[in-house]
Order: C-alpha cells, then structure tokens, then sequence
C-alpha cells in the first residue's frame, strides 16, 4: 500500500464530518484524503516527543489549530496516529480538553520508509498500555520542550539543541550506551556504597555564535516523590540531587559529553515544595562538585505565563538567574 496516497480522492469530507466521528475508536470507513508532507512533519513531531496535544503539534507545525484537529482526525482514522485511551479517564469531565496524540503503527513505517530510524515499530500496543499518570508527566516534559522551541524559533543569537543532537555528537562509548543521557555515580553514606543512577526527564543546549554553548538537564516534578528519606537506597528528590552533583564531582559530564559544566533545571508544583528542596539541597556535602548552586529552581504554573529563557529562576542559593 502507498502511503503517499491513503485514496484517489481528496479532502472531500468537510471538518463538521470528521467531528462526528467516534474519538477513541476507528471509523470503519476512513475519510478519504492524501498524505501530504505537511502530515508527515506532524508524525515526525510525534516521533520525537512520543506524546503530544493538539495545541502542542499546532504550534510545532505552524497550522492553526482548527486546520490541525482537521487532519489529525484524518491521520488518526487512517491508523496513522494514535489517541491513548488513558484519555477517557478524564475526557467524560474535561471534553474541551486538547486531544493527545501518539504515533500510530501505521504513521511509524511511513517515516521508516522515509529512512527516519523508528526503532520500536509496536506503537500501538505501547501507546495502548501508557497509563495516564505516565502521560500526563510526559506532556508536561513536552510542554517545557515545545515552550524552548518556540522562545528559540527564528533567533539569530542561539540556537536549541536537541537531544538526539546531543547524542550524535557525543563519544562513540556514550552513543552505545542503553541510555546515553543516564547519568551514573557512587555515593557514600554510613559506610556504605551505592550505586545512583539519574535519568533527566529532558537534556537540551542552547548553542552561541561564538561557538560557547551552555547544557542543561530537566527534572519536572509533580510532586509525587518524597522530598527526602533516611534510607539512601529509597527514591527520594534528595537522593536525585545527590546523584547529579556526585556525577558532576566525578565529572560524568565530560566523559560523557564533553561539557565543561552543565545545570539541572527543576520545574516543581508550589513555593512549599521548592523550600523542603532547598533545605535538602544544602544538607548535601558533596567535595568538589558545584553545591547547591548547580541547580535552578521555577514552579511550572509560573513557567506557563512566560517562556524558559526569559523566566527569572532561582538557583539553589536563592539568587535570581536567567538562563541567558
């Protein structure tokens, strides 16, 4: 089957037609359209971030928003993308809500016939299993993401550089890694040794005319994690916090990407929650790593009114800092 061309036929069917149409399950009878490369720019955004909203892909995309529900309903009956179905947990109270979307089987061996690598082909059972508390943290990574591309788009004086960006350019032994953004590091307490390991919800660069650049790694956090516990073996913030600056001190940083330096921005729920941070954070006496000053702190409904560039951070020394 081409993909080029779902049907002979056009954009015959009105948008009024296709909101008729069921929203988690499949029309029998697709509308008919043709695949454009509009429509592939839209599954290549779904690669990337694996989960979207509507508003999200409409602001990636350049389309308005009307005309992009219009043809995410076409891709979506067409087997093309995906609507998680963790969505009816909230859909029956919050209709208006922005639909999510994910790429379907279909739309991914569209974008590997286009030589784009989609290592895992399954998308639909993956997309089917996501629960919603799994997604709805996905979406808020995504929301700070796509907040970078839009402060970033159309600057002549930086320029974002995105993760997959990071790890082409990194070491061949970080890009043979299992996950080559995973930072690892030893950690000592009570006389006894552990093994930390931090995953970043998000890594990204902001890159310089000059050639200088600055690095940064991402935790959003919603608040379900304890702030802190006695037991260094049970996951807490402290513990993360503790992870990166021992991983900085060993400079896993360097060997892994080459960074001089890198910060560790976290995007948290309530003033209340930033305190307890802190005042975990300058408990940790880590030699030669930054301190507290290694991390920027903002609360995520502050970041939604503004953009991560020209928000007014606080680092954990409480000074006010900008990212450039």
């Amino acid at each position: 089957m081409s993909h080029l061309v779902h049907s002979s036929l056009m954009d015959a069917t009105s948008t009024s037609a296709t909101n008729r149409r069921p929203r988690f399950r499949r029309s029998a009878e697709p509308i008919p359209f043709r695949v454009t490369e509009g429509d592939v720019l839209i599954l290549q955004q779904l690669l990337r971030y694996r989960f979207l909203r509507s508003t999200h892909i409409a602001a990636l995309v350049g389309r308005s928003l009307d005309r992009t529900n219009d043809r995410l309903c076409r891709l979506f009956h067409a087997g093309y993308v995906d609507r998680p179905r963790a969505q009816l947990d909230y859909y029956p109270t919050a209709g208006s809500a922005p639909m999510v979307y994910a790429l379907g089987e279909l739309g991914a061996h569209l974008l590997s016939e286009r030589g784009v690598d989609c290592a895992n082909m399954d998308r639909t059972r993956t997309n089917r299993e996501a629960g919603r508390p799994f997604i709805e943290h996905q979406l808020e990574i995504v929301d700070f993401h796509v907040a970078l591309e839009r402060s970033t788009r159309g600057r002549s004086d930086l320029r974002l550089i995105h993760p997959e960006e990071i790890i082409a350019s990194a070491p061949e032994r970080t890009r043979r890694m299992r996950n080559p953004l995973a930072l690892r590091a030893g950690i000592l307490q009570d006389d006894h040794a552990y093994d930390v390991g931090v995953v970043p919800d998000l890594v990204f660069g902001l890159s310089f005319p000059d050639g200088s650049r600055r690095c940064f790694m991402v935790e959003i956090d919603r608040g379900t994690m304890p702030v802190s516990r006695a037991d260094a073996t049970q996951s807490s913030f402290a513990r993360k916090m503790r992870g990166y600056l021992q991983a900085h001190a060993e400079g896993r940083h360097t060997n892994q990407f080459a960074w001089k330096t890198f910060r560790v921005l976290v995007v948290t729920t309530d003033q209340h929650r930033t305190r307890s941070m802190l005042e975990a954070l300058r408990q940790l006496k880590i030699p030669q790593s930054p301190g507290p000053s290694l991390f920027f702190f903002a609360l995520g409904g502050e970041l939604r009114s503004s953009d991560p560039l020209s928000h007014i951070w606080k680092d954990g020394t409480d000074r006010a800092i900008r990212l450039i």
